[in-house]
């Protein structure tokens, strides 16, 4: 496969790009799991078998099938087939409570529930509004086995044509802000990461060897799985994150390719014996879904071969900035520039651009738009601006600002900033401070009810390991260093601060802890 041949095409799909993959190298390495190999060769047939199994159960090109499961080879192929037969798929947190699966699971209209054992013992509590057909990918009790399941081997799919516009995915958000929003990816959009990933400083291609180490359900680890798989690499997976094991993968298989939250960059960089592994065949390390703090990009800079790029966008789709670290270390502070064909703006609360240099809420234009939040029209028109000459964008719910040289610095979430008095508060500006002071590890700042305010800024700070600070002592030292309006009003030592699965901190589980602590307290 000639990929600058590729790159110029205006369309290609995902299932055909493997077809050819196992067409032209077989042999070659499409997955790696816990020292098992499967080449593209019975990737692709494998795929096919789903995907005739699909068929023979009646689904249709549109139909949408669900997976809620742990890593594994099994939960790819499963994936894979329904894109061959043109059925959606709709990736599932395991971490969601029943009740919220359930709902997603109804909302998809999902007729096939893909599960392991760990998850179907964990959504038996709600399996009496889940109408779907349950299959274990672990051949488990709780539903029909996959093997018994699947067609007969060398079974064959009617072939499907693919549109551009057609869904893809459907990935739920993280619900940490209300009920989840299935946000429907179509074909296209997919294409387009794919085309990045043959970009220079990205660099996938047959000799890529991609580690991934975030879950499957996430849009952040479908993002450079896609790319790989697409161009002909590698994917190594592990199904869960350990730093010390993913050092260990890394220097064994020389890999090459990955994509880390900055948790995770944190808890690789922070191994005593980081320096002592073998990473010389890193290329590019990817970076994406939460802040990363410029100093752990230094770290990561100076210590660890290969390119850096950290990564903004949306799930929702919209404008792409990237900050190529590597060749802009004096811009570790933002997040990039936006990349070629992306438009990226900033608009007032009216909705109005703001002049440069000025803050506004981030929105984005791209080849690679969301179709909408799946049966929520009202959701999907709230977050759409349309640009004076009718152009569709994204609102990101972020406030940010561009630098004189077009570099994007995010200030927060919309959300989360808090109105205290009247005034505008940023909570990362509050979180830098504390995070100088040499006992604080991290912190997340939160805005919390005040009669005498309206909202005022409470603090929830991690120490060191081997250090100790008491909640006053640190309050009075940060507010020592903040303007007269930006004061803390508490601070609360924490072991740790609650995360997602893909390192965001669950800021309103913050909120409602301190509220809780204060009615009871």
């Amino acid at each position: 496969m000639d990929l600058k041949t590729l790159s110029e095409q205006p369309f290609a799909t995902v299932p055909d790009l493997i077809r050819t993959h196992a067409e032209e190298r077989p042999d070659a390495w499409a997955l790696v799991q816990d020292g098992v190999t499967v080449s593209y060769g019975a990737l692709n047939a494998a795929a096919e078998r789903v995907a005739a199994t699909l068929q023979r159960d009646g689904l249709q090109p549109g139909d949408v099938i669900s997976i809620c499961a742990g890593t594994s080879i099994a939960y790819v192929t499963a994936f894979l087939g329904a894109l061959r037969a043109g059925v959606v798929a709709a990736p599932l947190a395991p971490s969601a409570t029943p009740d919220s699966l359930a709902h997603m699971i109804a909302d998809a209209g999902a007729s096939h529930l893909f599960v392991d054992a760990a998850n179907a013992d964990a959504l038996a509590a709600a399996s009496d509004r889940i109408n779907a057909r349950w299959i274990t990918l672990d051949d488990s009790a709780g539903g029909t086995p996959f093997g018994d399941w699947l067609a007969e081997e060398g079974a064959r799919a009617d072939a499907v044509a693919i549109e551009p516009e057609w869904p893809f995915n459907i990935i739920y958000s993280s619900g940490t802000t209300g009920t989840p929003k299935g946000i429907v990816q179509p074909h296209q959009l997919r294409w387009g990461h794919i085309r990045r990933g043959i970009s220079d400083e990205y660099g996938i291609g047959p000799e890529s060897i991609t580690l991934l180490s975030t879950p499957l359900y996430s849009n952040t680890t479908l993002v450079p799985f896609f790319q790989t798989l697409a161009l002909g690499g590698a994917l190594l997976l592990m199904a869960k994150f350990d730093a010390v094991r993913y050092l260990q993968l890394a220097e064994q298989y020389r890999v090459t390719h990955t994509i880390l939250v900055p948790v995770q960059y944190q808890r690789i960089m922070d191994v005593p014996d980081f320096d002592a592994y073998d990473l010389s065949a890193f290329q590019c390390k990817l970076c994406t879904s939460a802040p990363f703090r410029a100093d752990l990009k230094a770290d990561v800079l100076a210590r660890w071969p290969g390119r850096l790029i950290d990564n903004y966008g949306m799930t929702e789709g919209g404008g792409v900035c990237s900050l190529l670290a590597h060749h802009h270390p004096d811009k570790l502070h933002t997040v990039g520039q936006p990349v070629p064909g992306h438009d990226i703006r900033l608009i007032d609360d009216d909705g109005n651009e703001v002049p440069h240099g000025e803050m506004g809420e981030i929105v984005g234009h791209s080849p690679g738009l969301m179709i909408g939040y799946h049966n929520q029209p009202e959701k999907t028109a709230e977050a759409e601006w349309h640009s004076p000459d009718g152009r569709r964008f994204i609102r990101t719910g972020d406030i940010g600002r561009f630098d004189e040289d077009g570099f994007l610095v995010i200030m927060d979430r919309k959300k989360d900033m808090i109105i205290s008095g009247g005034f505008n508060i940023y909570p990362t500006d509050l979180e830098a401070v504390l995070r100088d002071h040499p006992a604080v590890h991290d912190c997340a700042v939160v805005g919390v009810p005040s009669e005498q305010w309206g909202e005022t800024p409470v603090a929830f700070a991690v120490l060191e390991r081997g250090h100790e600070a008491e909640p006053d002592a640190l309050l009075s030292w940060a507010n020592n260093r903040l303007g007269k309006t930006q004061r803390l009003a508490d601070v609360r030592c924490v072991d740790a601060l609650p995360l997602s699965a893909i390192g965001k901190v669950l800021k309103r589980e913050l909120r409602d802890r301190y509220q809780q602590g204060m009615s009871t307290g």
